[in-house]
Formats: structure tokens, sequence, C-alpha cells
């Protein structure tokens, strides 16, 4: 599965950078001297990437990651990138230090079932708003969706190498009706 970790932007000089939109957590990992990365039209992770760019230079300007790629040279071939996005093989990224860390990746496809066993449905996609929450699509109708707090109290079971995640919902969480 391929891992978006960034957009490239608009030329930077004329000397062949360009400003990197960032998608990953870990950008001077990601984007350190040497690294390649794969270029491609979309960000669906299932489109085979167009093109391999090695990292040749990084420096952040005003708040802005600014990348030289190899053999980039130039303003006019640098435009010819804008708009790609970056990715790299999820099977290539090492495990997180913390057990009790994941990636979007790892848990996206997880199915979802209370403490007591009641299947809820399958994870569909993780947000980033202040609060990681997790979408879960409900199982019985596959119209509703679910957001689940991805907090310790909530989700106190993630066995991603069996494919389930464990919730503990408060009263209301699941059934608006039951609420207090």
């Amino acid at each position: 599965m391929r891992v978006i970790v960034g957009r490239i932007g608009r030329p930077h000089g004329i000397r062949g950078e360009v400003v990197v939109g960032v998608r990953t957590d870990e950008p001077d990992l990601r984007f350190a001297v040497g690294a390649s990365l794969d270029a491609g039209p979309t960000a669906d992770g299932e489109t085979p990437p167009t093109q391999i760019l090695r990292v040749d230079g990084k420096r952040w300007h005003s708040g802005q990651l600014l990348i030289a790629f190899a053999g980039i040279t130039d303003r006019t071939a640098a435009g010819e990138l804008t708009g790609s996005w970056l990715s790299v093989d999820s099977s290539q990224l090492p495990p997180p230090p913390d057990p009790d860390e994941f990636r979007d990746h790892e848990l996206i496809g997880l199915s979802v079932r209370t403490s007591a066993g009641q299947a809820v449905g399958v994870v569909t996609d993780v947000l980033h708003h202040g609060q990681d929450l997790l979408v879960v699509r409900r199982a019985a109708d596959q119209g509703e969706e679910y957001l689940i707090p991805f907090v310790k109290a909530i989700v106190p079971e993630v066995d991603v190498a069996a494919g389930v995640l464990v919730i503990d919902p408060p009263p209301g969480l699941l059934d608006p009706a039951q609420a207090q």
C-alpha cells in the first residue's frame, strides 16, 4: 500500500527547488537527503507512481519545506512536478516506537466490535481534527457512520494482526437515544 507523505507545490527560485506540502508527521525522516520518493498524479494509494525522485537537498524557509530533487535543476523542470503526490511503500516504514501508536493505514479496514462482542462495523477513515476520530461504517446497513474518539478509554484494544479493534462505548455513542 502507498502512504502519502507530501504534495509538490510551486517551484521556488530558479535552481529547481519546489515547495512541498507535508503530509507526514516525520518530515525529517521522509525527506532526508538521499531518500527516494515515488511521485504520481493521484493520492488514492492504488494508482502506480509515475516516477521515482531522490531528495538531493532540503531546507525550511518561512515555514515551508523546500526540496531539491536529483536531476531537477531548473524552474521549468520543477514546474512540471507541480501537483504530484509523493508517497512511500508502507512496507518501508519502521514500526512506531510506541506500541499504542498506529498509522492510519494500519487502522483502516479493521473490524470494530464492542467489548461485549457486538459487531459495530469497519474503520473506513481516520480524522485528525484536534481529537483523532475513527470513522466507522456501520455493519448492519453500510450507510450510517459513527465517529469514535480514538482514546484508550473508548478504544482499549487494537489488534492489527487479527484485524480487530475493540471499543467500550459510553452510553449514547452508538445510539443517541441512550445518551444521558
